[in-house]
């Protein structure tokens, strides 16, 4: 029985995986520009209660009429800031862009490539939220705020990121990269490998579980 089901997972991970492309070439690391984040952490709370409010919201809608449990919402204020989910695809729709003295945060139609600047929004991101997602999914659970209360909640209460104003950005900061619209082919293939990986890691746990039940 074993043998049994390490053959359906090896079956299942090397069908999954798309085949190699010849010619592809890696793309460069990027990392990000933690010198930024002071500038844009109180933007990033404020876009980042946003979502949470809205994906909530969205999340509802597709259970209905069931109650959307405390559970659920934990998991997308756990996964809101992390680029491997989808709840967090709202970060690559955002441009960082230089204004006087400040960095705004600029939403664009459309996802754009990965570069420093969407690592940067993902940090500031998770700086912001730190360990703050269980409270934060619990009141959202029993206050069911509206957006403006979640922010003062998030961004000046709980996190303190809107709590004094952003400091200006120095003369000599290096520009960020352009935006680079995403090919929509790359962010379909990325949806689906995602897809993907979710449901290999459902079926690893299924058949882990039963070769519990089994003995094994």
């Amino acid at each position: 029985m074993k043998g049994v089901l390490a053959v359906l997972v090896t079956a299942l991970v090397v069908s999954a995986w798309p085949p190699a492309s010849h010619g592809s070439v890696k793309k460069p690391v990027t990392v990000a520009r933690k010198e930024d984040i002071p500038f844009i952490k109180c933007q990033v709370c404020e876009m980042l209660a946003s979502q949470l409010y809205h994906q909530v919201q969205k999340k509802q809608s597709q259970i209905s009429p069931k109650k959307i449990s405390e559970y659920q919402i934990i998991e997308i204020a756990e996964n809101v800031c992390n680029l491997k989910k989808e709840e967090a695809d709202w970060i690559m729709k955002i441009d960082i862009v230089e204004q006087g003295d400040r960095l705004e945060l600029v939403e664009q139609d459309s996802e754009g490539q990965c570069n420093s600047e969407c690592k940067t929004i993902e940090r500031a991101c998770q700086e912001v939220m730190g360990y703050s997602d269980t409270d934060v999914a619990e009141y959202i659970y029993a206050s069911k705020p509206d957006i403006d209360a979640l922010v003062n909640y998030l961004c000046k209460d709980l996190t303190k990121a809107c709590s004094k104003k952003s400091p200006p950005v120095p003369k000599d900061r290096a520009p960020g990269e352009p935006f680079v619209p995403k090919p929509s082919k790359e962010a379909e293939m990325e949806k689906i490998m995602r897809s993907m990986e979710v449901t290999i890691a459902s079926f690893l746990k299924a058949v882990f579980c039963v070769a519990c039940g089994v003995g094994f």
